[in-house]
């Protein structure tokens, strides 16, 4: 695409895009419009194209090559990494007998939370596919015995955890573009925006986030109060979501609703019996977007946050926006790969609501990784309905609360209490889970 004109001079670029000569198709009626000084509709979508800097076709061709190759590197990258993991834990937990299956699910799990933090690494080395999947399928390993063999317990989970989440933070926050080329980022290639997070990156943060911070609190600080875990969860997830979804920043709509809705369900699970702390908590979600909206129009930064609700023409545009999503997100089961994922992931959550006891066994002694848990599904879960690739994030949201459901069963064999323990212990120990 071209512009012959006065002022375009350098890269195209567009408030759609944020990315140097690269605009949209939906660009181009506002552009010419906003020129002859005709009032911009409010139906359409497209933002008025700009020239910056100076004219870097090589760039510009670099940069589509990348992002060309984003869909066809996540297999052999990403999904053949997991794949050898998985068949290596089966390996040693079948050669060991079951007695190296604690700590194997501790490094494995630990190994898929480095995963996106490596494909961020990777994205800023620009290696070949057959480079990349070795920082990835051999770094994510290595960083997660490292963790474990520093960092005792749920210590190490909160780090992995940290780690990532801080990373794309960070990231987003300075404006890089790392994240766009990210294989786990927006994924322009195939038509997505081109800026901020994706859907990928919404449902692994959505579990990063809050069970997480319920690792770290676990971890660091098992000893405060409740009142003090649930105001950690609802500071966190505000802050999450501020910047994952504000718009200079990771400019995600899902985030402001799917970090709040975590941190509050959270936070009301920790704060048991406190009526104030409830209420406090679910409206946690409509104060964190209230603020992103006001932070939005106030700073400019006309996102997707913007333009999607606040544009959205009133009270009746906004429910077909709603109406969309949902279409969407009910569309997106209908992809052949959900007809094998969803049975298995309907089957281990009529698994867990059968030994929801057991469940509870796991995280009797850590109140707080529970809550984080809790929260975590109910992320998973808004994500499932308010987003429109729907059985993406329950996918992706489910396969990280695996990770960290199964680091809590190799967590809870440290805290059994050793054979032949008096029978008033044990009660107690049973009266103490029943509570939690």
């Amino acid at each position: 695409m071209g512009i012959a004109g006065r002022g375009f001079d350098g890269d195209l670029t567009s408030d759609s895009t944020r990315t140097d000569g690269y605009v949209l198709s939906t660009d181009l009626a506002p552009t010419i419009l906003a020129r002859f000084g005709v009032e911009i509709p409010s139906q359409m979508s497209g933002q008025g194209i700009r020239a910056e800097g100076s004219i870097d076709p090589g760039g510009v061709e670099a940069l589509g090559d990348r992002m060309a190759g984003i869909s066809s590197r996540r297999g052999p990258v990403i999904g053949l990494s997991l794949l050898i993991w998985v068949v290596l834990l089966g390996a040693a937990v079948a050669a060991s007998r079951g007695r190296a299956a604690r700590a194997g699910v501790r490094l494995t799990g630990l190994a898929v939370v480095y995963l996106p933090f490596l494909l961020l690494v990777a994205a800023g080395l620009e290696p070949s596919e057959g480079a990349e999947a070795l920082i990835v399928g051999l770094g994510s390993p290595a960083l997660a015995l490292a963790t474990l063999i520093a960092l005792p317990g749920y210590r190490a989970l909160a780090a992995a955890s940290a780690a990532t989440v801080l990373a794309y933070a960070i990231d987003v926050i300075a404006g890089s573009p790392l994240t766009q080329l990210s294989l786990l980022g927006p994924n322009p290639g195939l038509g997505v925006r081109f800026y901020g997070i994706g859907n990928e990156l919404e449902a692994l943060l959505a579990v990063l986030v809050v069970a997480g911070t319920g690792a770290a609190l676990a971890g660091f600080r098992p000893g405060r109060s409740r009142r003090a875990c649930a105001r950690a969860f609802l500071a966190v997830g505000v802050v999450a979501a501020f910047v994952f979804a504000a718009g200079r920043f990771g400019a995600d709509v899902g985030a402001a609703i799917v970090l709040p809705v975590g941190a509050a369900v959270a936070a009301a699970a920790i704060a048991a019996r406190r009526r104030r702390a409830a209420l406090l908590a679910l409206a946690a979600p409509f104060a964190a977007l209230a603020l992103l909206a006001l932070t939005d129009l106030v700073s400019g930064a006309n996102a997707h946050l913007t333009r999607s609700v606040l544009d959205a023409g009133g009270l009746g545009s906004l429910a077909d926006v709603a109406q969309r999503r949902l279409q969407l997100s009910a569309h997106s089961f209908t992809r052949p790969v959900v007809f094998v994922s969803l049975p298995l992931i309907v089957a281990l959550a009529a698994l867990a609501i059968a030994r929801r006891e057991r469940l509870r066994g796991w995280v009797a002694g850590a109140p707080a990784v529970r809550a984080g848990l809790i929260g975590a599904v109910a992320a998973t879960a808004a994500g499932t309905l308010a987003n429109d690739s729907g059985a993406l994030l329950l996918e992706i949201g489910s396969a990280y609360l695996l990770v960290f459901v199964g680091f809590a069963w190799a967590e809870s064999a440290e805290r059994r209490p050793a054979r032949g323990t008096g029978s008033e212990d044990a009660d107690k120990k049973l009266q103490f889970a029943r509570n939690t």
